[in-house]
């Protein structure tokens, strides 16, 4: 059997047995090193704020300059649109009382709105979910108070001898 053909190559030719075990355990170690490294250098990226935040607006740059337009445009349209509300204020007050006086001449009987009444059945339907969801509120309400206020150490009265009117508490003072 020649060299190469037991496991051994021209680098460990000339090497005996233990050589070979500490020179594998060395370049093991090192790997194993250069790997913690690396693990380190990566979790002190990802602890790292500041490089978390650049890392991201580097990434998103282009999405994040688009939104600020969108963002500025906005509020330079709102800030048009106040100023010329400001200067029309006087025509747009007439124009309402031209169409709040239009409303009243055709539907003298509905002064207040200028919505269409609706019928009986639209109405008593909303009444209905307005009142089924008022109390599903009052209901939700009571629960989380029970439970997050702690239940009185004094015993209730029965059913059938409560007493009215004021609840005085006559502990003894504590110093």
């Amino acid at each position: 059997m020649s060299e190469q053909e037991k496991g051994g190559g021209h680098i460990t030719a000339g090497m005996d047995e233990r050589e070979k075990v500490e020179q594998t355990a060395d370049r093991l170690r090192d790997e194993l090193l250069l790997t913690l490294e690396e693990l380190d250098r990566r979790r002190e990226r990802a602890m790292d704020v500041r490089y978390q935040v650049r890392h991201a607006l580097d990434k998103n740059r282009d999405v994040l300059m688009k939104a600020g337009g969108v963002a500025l445009g906005m509020l330079v349209l709102s800030m048009g649109y106040s100023w010329w509300k400001s200067r029309h204020r006087e025509e747009l007050l007439w124009k309402h009382r031209r169409e709040a006086l239009r409303r009243a001449w055709d539907h003298p009987d509905r002064l207040a709105s200028h919505a269409e009444e609706r019928p009986i059945g639209i109405e008593l339907g909303r009444k209905l979910v307005l009142i089924f969801a008022s109390t599903l509120a009052s209901a939700l309400a009571k629960s989380a108070v029970k439970t997050l206020v702690p239940p009185s150490p004094e015993p209730q009265a029965p059913e059938g001898k409560k007493r009215l009117g004021l609840r005085i508490n006559h502990s003894p003072a504590h110093a």
